[in-house]
C-alpha cells in the first residue's frame, strides 16, 4: 500500500514537559517490490495488508484485517509551538516556532501504523453494465466501511531520552473504501482499493517510562493492490 496523511498537532507530555507541535507534516515509507512481500518473517518490512472474510450474503462480506502502514514525521521542518521547553540552552514558549531537528525529536510509526479493523463490504458485478463477457473473468465494484483499533510500534527519540520502540494500543480508527475487483475462475482475484479514514491516537508510548506519552489525530488516504482467493468452505 501507499498512504498519505493530513498534517496534525502532536502533544508530548512527561514529568517535566508538556508541549504541542502544530501542523506537523509526515510521509509514508514504502519499499520497492521484493521477495519480502512473500516471506512471513519479513512481511512487515514493506507496507502491506492482510484480510480474511466471510460472505454472509451473496454480495456482502464481513472481514477482519490489518492495514500495516508506515508514518514518518518529517524532520527539519519548522512548526508552531505551544508550551514551555528548554532545548540546548534555548527556551521555547507559546507562540514560538521550533525546528524539528533530529537531535530534538524523532517520531515515526514505522513498524508500523497498524490499523487492525473490521469491515463490512458490498460487491456488485459490473459485467452486464460494462457489456463485458469474457469467460471465467468477472469485474466487480466493491465498497464498504470499517472500524478498528490502532496498534502501532512507535519509534521515538525525544529530548535525548533513550530510544523507545514497542507495540502499544493507542486508540481507534474509522474508514471507508471503494475498489475494483477482478475475479478469475470464480475463486481467484486481484483488487485495487482506495481507502479514506480518520485515526485518533490519544495514548502513544514515547519512552520506557509510562509518564511519557504523545497524542495526535489525523486523516489518511490509502491506495492498495491485493490478491487473494475465495472458496465455499461449507461444501
Amino acid at each position: 500500500n501507499r498512504a498519505n496523511y493530513s498534517a496534525s498537532d502532536i502533544t508530548f507530555k512527561g514529568e517535566d514537559y508538556n508541549f504541542t507541535l502544530h501542523n506537523v507534516k509526515s510521509i509514508d515509507k514504502p519499499k520497492p517490490f521484493g521477495i519480502y512481500y512473500f516471506k512471513l518473517d519479513e512481511i512487515t518490512i514493506p507496507q502491506t495488508n492482510f484480510r480474511i472474510g466471510y460472505f454472509f450474503k451473496e454480495n456482502y462480506t464481513v472481514s477482519i484485517g490489518i492495514d500495516h502502514m508506515k508514518y514518518v514525521m518529517r524532520n527539519n521542518q519548522t512548526v508552531k509551538f505551544d508550551g514551555n521547553l528548554l532545548v540546548g540552552g534555548e527556551t521555547f514558549t507559546t507562540g514560538n516556532e521550533i525546528l524539528l531537528a533530529e537531535d530534538f525529536l524523532l517520531f515515526e510509526h514505522t513498524d508500523g501504523l497498524n490499523y487492525v479493523n473490521i469491515e463490512l463490504s458490498r460487491f456488485d458485478n459490473l459485467d452486464n453494465w460494462l457489456k463485458f463477457s469474457v469467460k471465467n473473468i468477472d469485474i466487480n465494484l466493491t465498497e464498504g466501511i470499517g472500524i478498528g483499533m490502532l496498534y502501532p510500534r512507535t519509534n521515538t527519540t525525544i529530548l535525548g531520552k533513550e530510544r523507545y520502540d514497542e507495540f502499544h494500543v493507542s486508540d481507534y480508527g474509522v474508514s471507508a473504501h471503494v475498489g475494483l475487483n477482478i475475479t478469475f475462475f470464480k475463486h481467484f482475484f486481484i483488487q485495487s482499493n482506495m481507502k479514506v479514514g480518520y485515526i485518533s491516537m490519544q495514548d502513544i508510548r514515547t519512552t520506557a517510562s509510562k509518564t511519557d506519552s504523545a497524542s495526535q489525530h489525523f486523516t489518511f488516504f490509502e491506495n492498495m493492490y491485493v490478491f487473494g482467493a475465495k472458496f465455499n468452505v461449507f461444501k
